[in-house]
């Protein structure tokens, strides 16, 4: 394949050179200091586009992609209220959107055996649930998308639960799971499902170790979406 990175920061470094060992070309690596490289770019020629940005750039990296027929495997968070205006975007244009909050086979592993344990805890009493993520410093949202994405599992599963709030550790909101959001180098990345109760407490960790399994991911995602049209996710991709 031939890959369009738009993203270059440590992440878009570890899936160039991923993708290059797995015999894939590189069409351009974009990021905010070379944009205009962008009109540059013959669309006919780019297989695929993997944008690991800001926030602040996420939008226009996929509407760009996707107007342009490209199709583009996503893994930025912090952006996602503009959600469903991409989704009417590629379904209008008749392309292909990946979305993952983590691209990582084993969070996505743990997202199901979170949803599986809130199930089961939501059958019985006197534990309140709570997520806890623990990222490096140079990570500018919080909660992560990885911890937003697992509180939805437990909501959605749990009576009595209808939203979730950034908590310091110490403010109660009745009917939100706090999450906590913690910032510490080198850490790239931890989650914690945590049920308490006076008794005792039941957590579920999920540490990962490096970003290449982040890296390899969206790369196994970007080979496996070609021919493929509409607005996917890793369910599509794992046929969980």
């Amino acid at each position: 394949m031939n890959i369009l990175l738009l993203g270059y920061g440590k992440m878009g470094q570890l899936i160039g050179q991923l993708a290059e060992s797995r015999g894939h070309s590189i069409a351009g690596k974009i990021n905010i200091d070379n944009l205009e490289e962008l009109n540059t770019l013959d669309p006919s020629t780019i297989d695929v586009a993997i944008e690991f940005s800001q926030p602040e750039a996420a939008v226009e990296n996929i509407k760009w992609a996707i107007e342009r027929g490209i199709p583009i495997v996503s893994g930025t968070t912090g952006w996602l209220d503009q959600k469903p205006e991409i989704e009417q975007l590629t379904l209008f244009k008749n392309g292909a959107f990946f979305y993952a909050s983590n691209y990582s086979i084993g969070v996505n592993i743990f997202f199901k055996v979170n949803e599986f344990l809130a199930k089961l805890m939501n059958e019985t009493t006197g534990y309140k649930s709570s997520v806890e993520e623990i990222h490096h410093t140079a990570k500018k949202d919080a909660p992560s998308g990885t911890a937003i994405t697992l509180a939805e599992g437990i909501i959605k599963n749990t009576e009595g639960l209808h939203t979730w709030n950034l908590s310091e550790g110490a403010n109660e909101i009745e009917q939100s799971l706090p999450i906590t959001s913690k910032r510490i180098d080198p850490a790239p990345g931890t989650h914690i499902i945590r049920y308490s109760s006076e008794i005792d407490h039941i957590e579920i960790t999920h540490t990962a170790h490096s970003r290449q399994g982040f890296a390899l991911g969206a790369i196994l995602v970007s080979e496996w979406i070609q021919g493929k049209k509409g607005v996917l996710s890793m369910d599509d991709f794992l046929s969980f």
